[in-house]
């Protein structure tokens, strides 16, 4: 029979002084974590309000008004794969972005009609241009042209009532005229294919969605063998194919919208070189290049 351990006991001020340690360190993490919050709060505003400087056209906004979409793309660009980034960084990415065209999407989200204006008279030859370039007729072009506007302008409502447009997705990282022809692009191929598979090119989550399933067709399809007589080859295949996976993955998160909206046409919905070319305003040559 197995005998008994001593019961072994602690004295009561080894305990108080244990958690006394254990949350002193606790509130030295959290003061941390808020001083660290707080600086990167600090970092935002003053880079929203540098940001609305170096605007030709402000739109009548403050810079309180770009600070929720300046810290959500900081976030999701930045801060999302380099939590630690420095100061520096941080404000050479938040300098890096397109102050006029984000004060225009910002100005027209808060629902200012000369701002609306002034997107659809700068954009609509850019809008009707890559439409006509994934349509075959210009009445089909027109139609596409119209859904984007209203796309962009918003066909749900959020819970405060105002419209959910895809302006929500507009970063600021790059231009606002490239941006909109990966839109209309989107669009076109979301009617030719009747499917719900569009991505949305600011979500890099649906680009690692898509290469899963390509990955999934190309091992069912043959790249990789089913049922390999030798397990262990079978496994370094796998192993392999995973690997080259989450590197094509991180390679796409990298890239511009307009890129990754190239390499979705071409690779994923099958179109030839011209046709994608044609869908983002540029020539068969230099869609090649560009994959």
């Amino acid at each position: 029979m197995a005998r008994a351990l001593p019961l072994v006991t602690c004295p009561p001020a080894l305990v108080t002084d244990v958690i006394a340690s254990v949350s002193g360190r606790a509130g030295i993490e959290r003061r941390e974590m808020s001083r660290t919050t707080a600086e990167i709060d600090g970092l935002v505003c003053a880079g929203a309000a540098r940001l609305l400087a170096r605007a030709v056209e402000a739109r009548g906004l403050d810079a309180g008004a770009l600070v929720p979409r300046v810290r959500a793309t900081l976030e999701k660009y930045l801060l999302r794969d380099r939590p630690g980034a420095s100061g520096a960084d941080i404000d050479h990415f938040l300098d890096s972005l397109r102050a006029d065209d984000l004060c225009l999407v910002v100005a027209c989200e808060r629902n200012d009609e000369t701002a609306w204006g002034a997107l659809m008279e700068q954009f609509r030859a850019t809008v009707m241009s890559a439409a006509r370039g994934a349509c075959s007729s210009e009445d089909a072009a027109e139609e596409l042209a119209q859904s984007v506007w209203a796309e962009l302008y918003g066909l749900r409502a959020r819970a405060d009532g105002t419209a959910s447009g895809k302006l929500a997705y507009y970063s600021g990282c790059g231009s606002l005229g490239g941006w909109l022809r990966a839109v209309v692009g989107q669009l076109a191929i979301d009617r030719h294919r009747k499917t719900a598979r569009l991505v949305q090119t600011e979500e890099d989550a649906d680009f690692d969605r898509l290469t899963s399933e390509q990955h999934h067709d190309e091992t069912n399809d043959g790249f990789m063998i089913a049922a390999s007589p030798d397990p262990e080859r079978a496994l370094a295949r796998r192993e392999t194919a995973e690997a080259l996976h989450d590197s094509l993955s991180d390679v796409i998160a990298e890239l511009e919208p307009e890129d990754k909206l190239l390499i979705k046409l071409y690779y994923f919905d099958g179109l030839r070189l011209r046709e994608a070319g044609a869908v983002l305003g540029v020539h068969e040559a230099t869609a090649s290049r560009r994959l």
